[in-house]
């Protein structure tokens, strides 16, 4: 029958054969298997399976169940206790980890990201030993917390002996969008249909063959199915009437096989339908609770002979078998299996609450609680997916309207965290149906407005909701925080107005934590940086001090100094918070806390380290579910392109512009921008520039930023002197300069003192220059040799080409080191305009190697050993050591110890 399953697929076979052999071979790879029910998927990966087993590659695997989908890492579980032996050799916070996951340990999981890096980990490990092939069937239907693990696995095993394959129909392919490799199988063609029915069904009459060709349309099952279903008692072939939906009617045909068997068989049946995948003992227990009477494995023998499992083991013989019993049975026999199934789970809880929602017909508060109990257990695992449907069902079952709207109100925080905005809609209108009280008003508001973070928004409801915060603070001070927070993301990525700012910063003012709470000072930096920077400052250099850095708060706190126009405190104290977040797999904030150590280097011109720390982001922020964030890493590529002068800028730029535009995402398109000025201006366009720049000064632009336009100053300026459009510039200057009473933002400081020496006559600009020259912090040196080439570009110009030679040579250096290509140009032009030359210099041998291969070579540099350097980037020790062969003959080296001394040459 298998054979017969796959006529017609000699390309997919080969496909999979390939990747198999990848395994066998030494190197990994993924692909998922898609396509409708009944099309082969599972005939042609057992045959993979088996080829592969058959090789001496181990093949372990795990099954989808329906009943499951909302049992956080239950298929995770099915792996994890196929390679238990190699638990213990895990790392200890993996290990931990992993142990919680999969209900090994009663912890909570710190983060789903380290269970996943666990997983890597341990089967990485076990295919060392034995090269190895994972197989997923139904994936379609596995919990989303174990789809995201293999989906993190999947991304990082080119490296590893181990291969994995996925199945799972068309209509749900969580994976596929993940960014695994896709193979679709397609329906067979007549020809091969044609002799696939004749193999099953020889004899049959035209007529009747072409009406089963037209109906089962390619798909294998129902060539083998429907001759079966139509064959009458006679042995004439019936038709059915009228169209219908191919899985529709194959289900059909099941079940007609379903109704003609005994009651005890179609009650165990159901029940092995429902419970997963339950043991065949617990089906028994409840089919004989269910039916009054003693019910034992006898009673599966008539489904073995109807060819509906394959043995008496309870396998199914395919998944529709399971989806027509459940539409065979009606909602009464259906609550019945499950009430039994409930009551035969003692000692598991999370099986038990579900089975018993599902025998719930009505309001019933204990269902209920146990459900809410469920979604407490799946947090604790990682499961957000299964505690959003766990609480999306207990409100369902809440008579109560105020513990109704709590629950749908902690549904939608959920829902929010994880990306899906449609729900958080849904849950939010259902809770706005019921009489909430102002703290449940209050969660609403903040809740809908995080969702609706890219759109604009009127500046009353952002001022409104601000307030409320400050009441609910009064009794909750950390949700009147987070309800602030919302007010502030419309601060930061809208624009509400100056009056809606005001009260918003009015708001921060009055909250009743610490005034040095991370939260606290990194609202007051959002909503009103040029208000509240010095006492912004003020505390950021404080929590620089602290003996014992919070991540979490540190990475709150970076976002700050970059929005007060201070980027290397910025990457300061960000940079304390990595090692902390990869080692406690927060991998969301991680990302973010790159994106502004991204940021903050591309201002401070440091593009190696900046080019680093955004390849990772990107990456992170694609695997996270970030995507504003994700166009933000962007928009930053494009900054440091422009720095260094890669022709990939634009294209940097045009991927983030793409995202950012139509919701007004106004950082995003301010960093573009000012990207493309930066570039136009060091190719010498200097009308493109300062039309790139002026947009966002503009407050009419959907570009304007009213703090990030300070790290354009002088280059909208310069541009402008150069494009006769200094009066414009002079405008703008002369609506920023009060501004300087207000704050010490290094960004504007610098930028208006040289922007002032670049619009000043002769006579008095040279004493500007060095007043922009002396008041540059020490920890900004490409804004030093920013300025220094502006002095050199004035002093060439006014015939002192020995004093210009002095510092536009400070400037080329400087510019070198850091990598700012562009700016190293411009400053070669100078120097060969000076009468002197000004060779081209040759590439560090860092800059041979990719960001990745960068990463790795420093951390080996470091003396870490391949898994501590694994356990870092989260990929498996085998990844890194290909990382570690292919860069060594571009270095020039032959071992690990010689890494410190060529990276450290420049």
């Amino acid at each position: 029958m298998q054979r017969r399953a796959l006529l017609g697929r000699e390309t997919e076979r080969r496909a999979l054969a390939a990747l198999v052999e990848q395994a066998a071979s030494g190197s990994g790879g993924a692909v998922v298997v898609v396509g409708e029910p009944g099309i082969g998927k599972s005939a042609l990966v057992a045959e993979a399976a088996a080829q592969a087993a058959a090789g001496g590659i181990r093949v372990i695997t795990a099954v989808g169940v329906e009943s499951e989908e909302d049992v956080p890492c239950a298929g995770l579980h099915q792996l994890v206790h196929q390679l238990r032996d190699g638990i213990d050799d895990l790392p200890g916070p993996q290990r931990a980890a992993l142990r919680a996951a999969v209900g090994l340990a009663d912890d909570a999981v710190p983060d789903l990201y380290l269970v996943g890096l666990a997983a890597l980990t341990l089967l990485s490990d076990a295919a060392v030993k034995a090269p190895m092939l994972v197989v997923v069937e139904d994936a379609h239907w596995m919990d989303r917390a174990s789809l995201d693990v293999l989906g993190f696995v999947a991304r990082r095993i080119e490296s590893d002996p181990l291969v994995l394959v996925a199945v799972t129909r068309g209509t749900d392919d969580r994976l596929g969008r993940a960014g695994l490799p896709v193979l679709h199988l397609d329906p067979l063609t007549e020809e091969t249909s044609g002799e696939l029915l004749d193999a099953v069904a020889p004899g049959l009459g035209q007529q009747v063959r072409r009406r089963l060709l037209a109906e089962a349309a390619g798909n294998p099952l129902a060539l083998t199915e429907l001759p079966v279903a139509l064959q009458s008692v006679g042995g004439a072939y019936a038709l059915t009437p009228g169209p219908l939906p191919l899985t529709e009617r194959l289900e059909r045909t099941f079940t007609a096989r379903v109704s003609g068997l005994p009651v005890d068989t179609r009650a165990v049946l159901l029940l092995a339908a429902l419970n997963g995948d339950g043991t065949v003992d617990e089906c028994l227990a409840a089919a004989t609770r269910m039916l009054g009477t003693p019910i034992d494995a006898a009673a599966l023998a008539p489904a073995v002979d109807a060819g509906l499992v394959e043995d008496r083991g309870m396998a199914f013989r395919h998944p529709l078998v399971r989806s027509s019993l459940h539409r065979a049975a009606t909602i009464a026999e259906r609550q019945a299996a499950h009430a039994a199934l409930a009551a035969e789970l003692q000692g598991q809880p999370d099986r038990q609450a579900w089975h018993r929602a599902a025998a719930t017909a009505g309001f019933d508060e204990r269902a209920a609680r146990d459900l809410d109990s469920t979604a407490g257990r799946a947090l604790r695992r990682g499961g957000v997916a299964a505690a959003l449907a766990a609480l999306r069902r207990a409100a369902e079952l809440t008579e109560d309207t105020s513990a109704r709207a709590d629950r749908l109100l902690r549904a939608a925080e959920l829902a929010l965290e994880s990306g899906q905005p449609d729900v958080v809609a849904d849950l939010l209108a259902r809770a706005g149906s019921l009489d909430l009280s102002a703290r449940d008003r209050g969660r609403a508001a903040w809740v809908g407005l995080v969702r609706d973070e890219w759109v604009q928004s009127e500046g009353t409801a952002t001022a409104e909701l601000a307030e409320l915060a400050v009441e609910i603070a009064a009794g909750e001070p950390l949700l009147g925080l987070r309800m602030l927070w919302g007010a502030m993301l419309h601060c930061y990525y809208g624009e509400p107005g100056p009056a809606a700012r005001q009260r918003v910063a009015a708001a921060a003012d009055r909250m009743p934590v610490d005034a040095d709470n991370p939260f606290l000072v990194a609202l007051r930096a959002y909503c009103a940086p040029v208000e509240r920077g010095r006492a912004v400052m003020d505390s950021l250099t404080r929590q620089l001090e602290r003996s014992s850095p919070d991540a979490e708060g540190d990475q709150l706190l970076g976002g700050a100094a970059v929005t007060v126009g201070a980027p290397a405190l910025a990457m300061r104290l960000t940079a304390r918070t990595l090692d902390a977040l990869r080692a406690q797999g927060q991998l969301s904030m991680l990302a973010r806390a790159l994106c502004i150590q991204a940021g903050s280097a591309a201002r401070l011109g440091n593009v190696r380290g900046g080019s680093l720390a955004a390849e990772e982001a990107a990456e992170l922020t694609r695997e996270t579910g970030q995507p504003l964030v994700h166009a933000m890493v962007h928009a930053i590529r494009a900054q440091l392109a422009s720095v260094c002068g890669d022709p990939q800028a634009e294209a940097w730029a045009a991927k983030a512009e793409r995202v950012a535009l139509p919701g007004g995402v106004r950082p995003v398109l301010a960093i573009v921008q000012t990207a493309r000025g930066h570039a136009a201006l060091c190719q010498g366009r200097y009308g493109d520039a300062f039309g790139h720049l002026h947009r966002v000064f503009d407050p009419g632009d959907p570009a304007f930023h009213p703090w990030l336009r300070f790290y354009a100053v002088a280059e909208l300026v310069e541009a402008a002197v150069r494009s006769e459009s200094a009066e414009a510039a002079r405008g703008i200057l002369e609506g920023l300069a009060p501004l300087e009473e207000l704050t010490p933002s290094p960004a504007l400081l610098c930028g208006l003192r040289l922007a002032r020496a670049l619009l000043s006559p002769s006579d008095t600009a040279e004493p500007l220059y060095r007043a922009a020259l002396d008041g540059v912090p020490a920890d900004w040196p490409f804004e030093r040799a920013r300025v220094h080439l502006a002095l050199g570009e004035w002093l060439r110009r006014h015939r002192r080409p020995a004093e210009s030679r002095v510092v536009l040579q400070a400037a080329r250096e400087v510019f070198d080191a850091l990598g700012a290509s562009a700016w190293s140009e411009r400053a070669r032009q100078e120097l060969r305009a000076a009468g002197t030359s000004s060779p081209r210099r040759d590439p560090a041998a860092a800059d041979r190697l990719t960001s990745t291969e960068l990463h790795v070579a420093q951390l080996a540099a470091q003396g870490l050993t391949n898994r501590e350097i694994g356990e870092r980037l989260y990929v498996s020790p085998r990844t890194v050591s290909t990382h570690l062969q292919r860069m060594f003959p571009k270095l020039g080296v032959t071992s690990r110890g010689e890494l410190a001394a060529v990276l450290s040459a420049r």
